[in-house]
């Protein structure tokens, strides 16, 4: 059952309660999450000495798909057979396991990719295993989709929050998202650079816009890791008081985003 104890900023991957509810609803979340941008996924592809890419914490299969419509063939790993089971009816294979403890096999690649997943991973054993799989001069890209939204829409969607969970013990509109991730990139930098593996992290950014009707947005709050936290009269009264924010704007807006790819290159010899 869900707790309502919140993991440290540079610890989630221990909210293991968080990290295994988003299978609740594959359907929903695939509809839900944003996808990546072009850009970056293109921006990565050349990055990476072949084709063959390795998505990590694959899911429902978002950015797996993107990144065979780049061209790439994929694999993708996924500890929750749910979400896996509705990827592979999408034309994507998926082992189901956990990627710190999963069995290679003997498999290799140019790329190890993962969207808005590397936070559940424990960034010294993922690291480790990262390094294990890619072959040398492959590419390790982990992406992060980050809310950038105005000072307006952010106070009023902090005071929708507040109203119904006063005693959360995180305010996701308090500080800039970017800001609040930042803990989680400087953690995995450091989990690729313990590895002696990997060439210096880098920070690949990319802007852009969603535009979200009221039933999109709060579609999509209902696919976070905190919202498995929330009791159903508060995520209801949540959903209530955040929906009547998108009312006073009309019915719609346009979330600003920025992508994060934290990124580094595989040196030297394989560890196998």
């Amino acid at each position: 059952m869900p707790t309502n104890a919140a993991p440290a900023p540079d610890e989630p991957h221990r909210a293991r309660d968080m990290a295994e509810s988003f299978g609740t609803d594959p359907a929903r979340y695939d509809r839900a999450r944003p996808r990546y941008p072009d850009t970056l996924v293109r921006r990565i592809v050349a990055a990476a000495p072949g084709h063959d890419v390795l998505d990590v914490g694959c899911g429902t299969g978002i950015a797996a798909r993107q990144f065979q419509a780049a061209g790439c063939t994929v694999l993708g790993v996924d500890v929750d057979a749910r979400m896996a089971g509705f990827a592979r009816e999408r034309g994507l294979p998926v082992d189901v396991a956990g990627f710190e403890t999963w069995d290679a096999a003997g498999r290799t690649f140019d790329a190890v990719v993962a969207g808005q997943t590397w936070h559940w991973i424990d960034p010294a054993a993922g690291g480790a295993k990262a390094a294990d799989v890619l072959r040398p001069g492959g590419r390790v890209a982990l992406m992060w989709n980050v809310y950038r939204p105005g000072d307006d829409l952010a106070d009023a969607f902090a005071a929708a929050h507040r109203a119904a969970l006063p005693d959360a013990p995180r305010m996701p509109w308090n500080r800039s998202a970017h800001d609040a991730y930042g803990a989680v990139f400087d953690k995995v930098a450091d989990g690729l650079r313990a590895t002696g593996s990997f060439g210096a992290p880098e920070r690949w950014e990319a802007a852009w816009e969603q535009p979200y009707t009221r039933d999109a947005w709060l579609e999509h709050l209902t696919t976070s890791g905190e919202a498995a936290l929330h009791t159903p009269r508060q995520a209801a009264d949540l959903l209530a008081r955040t929906g009547a924010v998108i009312d006073e704007l009309g019915g719609t807006f346009t979330m600003p985003y920025v992508t994060v790819a934290v990124t580094a290159v595989r040196t030297g010899a394989s560890v196998s």
